[in-house]
């Protein structure tokens, strides 16, 4: 077994409770679907949980802080995000809120609901909420972002990674955070060429855009390092490990299995690295991308 690492900041974690139906319809009771691929356990999704859930599974990676990223559906995940920034006051986690940008009729409600959520201390950027036809907002929504400090998380599947590229390449000085290591959807030859491609282009933009190696498990199917590592070492070779940061995603990626084995994997991919690069991928990056 390769050697843990001293320290974790998980990336990329939902805090949500099933019960608040209007927030969370996906998850009420009587809707699990079956994973993809026809294995794991939907019902390992579809549940409370909370910081205390969380610490039960993630106990013996010393992870430090928390990033939680928008669940909520639609304009609920404006509110999602000043309730666990209340939580975060009360609690200590999370450490970091993405908040939620849910589709808009103009670009000035759009950046109403960022200013609404730059009252949360916690906040430092958003994820798109539905609703888009396309990898980005408006030109003018990723400008109003990086004249806040705020970071954009890029929800785009493999065969709109180029296009994305192409667009935030004409917005200087914004922070851009790839999930899920490019969304692949499966782990087909030709998604793999499509996310390929798309990652180079990503990673060719500038260091101002990071990739967040998460969310494998579900197009996967299984949480085993010889399934993750060709993923996992083309974006690290693509973007370097200053700019890549591994994420849970839990209880997401809990589906295929637990939190010990995804944090294995992670650690055994990694293994031929050096410290301090392990320290940046599983901790350091994080802190510097969501000020920490």
């Amino acid at each position: 077994m390769t050697a843990r690492p001293g320290r974790v900041v998980d990336a990329h974690v939902h805090l949500w409770d099933p019960a608040r139906r209007d927030w969370y319809p996906y998850l009420s009771t009587g809707q699990h679907s079956p994973a993809p691929g026809g294995a794991g356990d939907p019902a390992r999704m579809h549940r409370l949980f909370d910081l205390e859930a969380y610490r039960a599974e993630a106990g013996g990676w010393h992870v430090e802080k928390l990033v939680n990223v928008a669940a909520a559906t639609g304009p609920h995940s404006v509110d999602e995000t000043l309730a666990l920034d209340a939580r975060g006051a009360a609690e200590g986690q999370p450490a970091a809120v993405v908040g939620g940008l849910p589709p808009t009729e103009t670009v000035a409600e759009a950046v109403a609901l960022l200013d609404r959520q730059m009252a949360a201390g916690r906040f430092r950027g958003v994820r798109p909420m539905g609703g888009l036809d396309r990898p980005l907002p408006d030109r003018a929504v990723l400008e109003a972002l990086r004249d806040r400090h705020l970071v954009f998380e890029l929800m785009a599947h493999p065969d709109q990674l180029v296009d994305a590229a192409a667009g935030l390449a004409v917005v200087d000085g914004l922070t851009v955070v790839v999930e899920h290591t490019g969304w692949p959807r499966s782990d087909a030859e030709e998604e793999q060429a499509l996310w390929r491609r798309g990652i180079d282009a990503l990673a060719g933009t500038g260091e101002r855009v990071v990739c967040k190696l998460s969310g494998l498990a579900m197009p996967l199917r299984c949480m085993r390092a010889e399934a993750f590592s060709p993923w996992l070492e083309h974006a690290i070779e693509a973007f370097g490990v200053d700019r890549c940061m591994f994420a849970s995603n839990f209880p997401v990626d809990s589906v295929y299995g637990t939190f010990d084995e995804l944090y294995e994997v992670f650690s055994t991919v990694t293994a031929g690295l050096g410290a301090a690069d392990r320290q940046k991928l599983f901790a350091g990056n994080a802190e510097r991308v969501y000020r920490l």
